[in-house]
């Protein structure tokens, strides 16, 4: 039986990453050369809701191999807040969507995003039903539920240890701690799998009870005097208000400890794309397309215990946590956190790291 030859767009959206040029060039390729033809959508799903949404067709030129390794996004990721939707009253933002898709004539869409992106894709599944939607996972945080893996972690984390490497250089001159405050939002992935790798002596996540005093007795006890504190964003004190990493920092210095807090804020963000997360990229771009191929609809690629595949996008929702989205109120999303039941956490604990 021969196959059905597709329009196949390609849009990313929401908060950047490394990986996702990548992942983009996997896709044009492997379409291509199935025959698919294949377009990029520009600004994400803000740029579908325009009037007049953006729209080039893609070839082995447009994004070529050398490409893979650029952070940021090829085709613009559009706000990462959902800016449209957002600050949306009337409902036109649904409409403009269903009718640029229409419009486009396309059968499918790859979507390419974090678990806010995933979430509003199936809240209003109805704006896709015209044509099959297929979603890949990416987030420097790995919050999505029901993957192993995200596009991009990789690489943020090893941008992050670069970083702290050379932290540890100053640290040792001058007797000093540096508190590194990850991104993640509220889960700790990020934070424990760099600090981890990086040699933090501490390691801050939303998911411990930890308690600042015992921090403090923890690292004054340390056989070096200067080191590592990582310290995820979605920490909180409980009573004390400002960026945690700061509040840290002025306990340990009207404690006599050398101290100071950076932040490495969209560092994480960029850096050329490691090879861990090139691969994933060819492994996710590859499934996406044999789902459109199989005429699935409504799904996300995902990667478990080594095994590549697509599964329900609904079920991703209802396998996670359910919390409002902090930019858009009144939108909740699925979120996955560091369970106690981490194998990391024993690896932590083991090497005497506060957590």
């Amino acid at each position: 039986m021969e196959k059905s030859l597709k329009r196949i767009g390609i849009m990313s959206t929401g908060g950047d990453c490394s990986g996702l040029n990548s992942v983009i060039n996997r896709l044009v390729y492997s379409g291509l050369s199935r025959g698919h033809k294949m377009f990029g959508i520009l600004d994400g799903t803000d740029g579908l809701s325009m009037p007049k949404p953006e729209i080039i067709e893609l070839n082995y030129k447009t994004i070529p191999p050398e490409y893979m390794r650029l952070s940021g996004s090829f085709l613009k990721n559009g706000n990462p807040n959902a800016l449209n939707y957002r600050t949306d009253k009337t409902g036109q933002f649904q409409k403009n969507m269903k009718a640029a898709i229409l419009k486009l004539k396309l059968d499918a869409i790859i979507l390419i995003g974090g678990n806010g992106s995933l979430s509003l894709a199936n809240t209003h599944a109805s704006d896709y039903s015209s044509i099959q939607l297929v979603c890949i996972p990416k987030t420097i945080d790995m919050d999505i539920p029901e993957t192993d893996i995200t596009l991009g972690f990789s690489t943020a984390v090893n941008e992050l240890v670069k970083y702290a490497d050379q932290l540890l250089l100053t640290a040792r001159s001058h007797h000093r701690w540096f508190i590194v405050q990850t991104m993640g939002r509220d889960s700790g992935f990020l934070c424990l799998h760099s600090g981890l790798a990086a040699g933090a002596r501490a390691i801050l996540i939303p998911e411990s009870k930890w308690k600042l005093p015992k921090l403090m007795e923890h690292i004054k006890k340390e056989p070096l005097d200067y080191g590592l504190i990582f310290v995820a964003e979605g920490c909180t004190i409980r009573g004390r208000s400002g960026k945690v990493s700061d509040i840290i920092e002025r306990d340990f210095t009207k404690a006599g400890i050398s101290c100071r807090a950076v932040f490495p804020e969209h560092l994480q963000r960029v850096g050329d794309t490691v090879a861990t997360d090139r691969i994933v990229s060819a492994e996710f771009a590859v499934c996406a397309l044999d789902a459109i191929e199989n005429n699935e609809t409504m799904v996300m690629v995902t990667k478990k215990q080594g095994i590549i595949k697509t599964i329900s996008l609904q079920n991703v929702v209802v396998s996670g946590i359910i919390v409002e989205d902090p930019n858009i109120k009144g939108f909740f999303m699925s979120n996955e956190y560091v369970s106690e039941k981490d194998p990391l956490l024993k690896v932590a604990k083991d090497l005497k790291i506060f957590i």
